[in-house]
């Protein structure tokens, strides 16, 4: 099988070498959440870092679904202390599924590159750097963290845990849609579909972290979903 990073790109989709640098482009991180009241501060904290240390243009919208723990209290608290030019609060009323998550952050994101992954610090910021660095080495169409090469690692993960994944904004919008998931096996049809698009994926080795505070938000049943909708995701592409 070919490698990912070699897959054809799409017609009319863009090829030639990145010519602006990181001050020119926009990373819009979607960071949505449910119960993440402890983990939030810290891992818009650790996102600031990650990119002002970097000079990386950057916004992070949080997506909360109606945090019963005070999830939205701190986000909005977040948006004063950062300005809200940096953290954006896009809330909804109700747990709606992690893929109109993703849509609902989409509508209010500025940047020309998309940035998906959990608030739960399962994903450690400090990668996103290199993540920036491998879509520029390969003018990759996405870039996917994977814990399957090089030096990447698995500390109290399990098969619930999404993936970080770096989108060019126009491609994120042609997935979306493409998908037809709306849970937890939104991100694995986007990259299915992706694949059938042949848009290039590279990779980056990172280690992922159980959560930090709090209970995983995937319960029996959603679990249940996720399989169920990975079965009907493997026989309809």
């Amino acid at each position: 099988m070919a490698s990912l990073g070699a897959s054809r790109s799409p017609p009319g989709s863009r090829r030639e070498p990145e010519v602006r640098n990181l001050r020119q482009d926009k990373y819009s991180v979607l960071l949505p959440t449910y119960n993440e009241r402890e983990n939030l501060p810290l891992i818009v904290w650790l996102l600031v870092k990650s990119f002002s240390e970097s000079g990386i243009n950057y916004e992070i919208i949080i997506i909360d679904d109606g945090s019963p723990d005070g999830t939205r209290d701190v986000a909005e608290q977040l948006e004063k202390i950062y300005g809200s030019d940096k953290i954006l609060l896009r809330p909804r009323e109700k747990k709606l599924g992690l893929g109109t998550a993703y849509i609902h952050g989409m509508k209010h994101a500025t940047g020309n590159y998309i940035i998906i992954m959990d608030a739960d610090l399962s994903h450690h910021p400090k990668f996103i750097p290199e993540f920036i660095r491998k879509q520029k080495e390969g003018s990759f169409d996405i870039v996917s963290g994977t814990r399957y090469k090089g030096n990447g690692g698995v500390y109290g993960w399990d098969l619930k845990r999404k993936i970080i994944r770096l989108y060019r904004k126009e491609v994120l919008q042609k997935l979306i849609e493409k998908c037809v998931s709306k849970g937890y096996v939104f991100q694995m049809e986007m990259i299915v579909r992706a694949r059938q698009l042949n848009y290039t994926i590279g990779e980056v080795p990172i280690s992922f972290v159980d959560r930090v505070y709090g209970e995983s938000k995937l319960g029996g049943n959603e679990i249940v979903s996720f399989l169920k909708g990975l079965l009907t995701l493997f026989a309809t592409t």
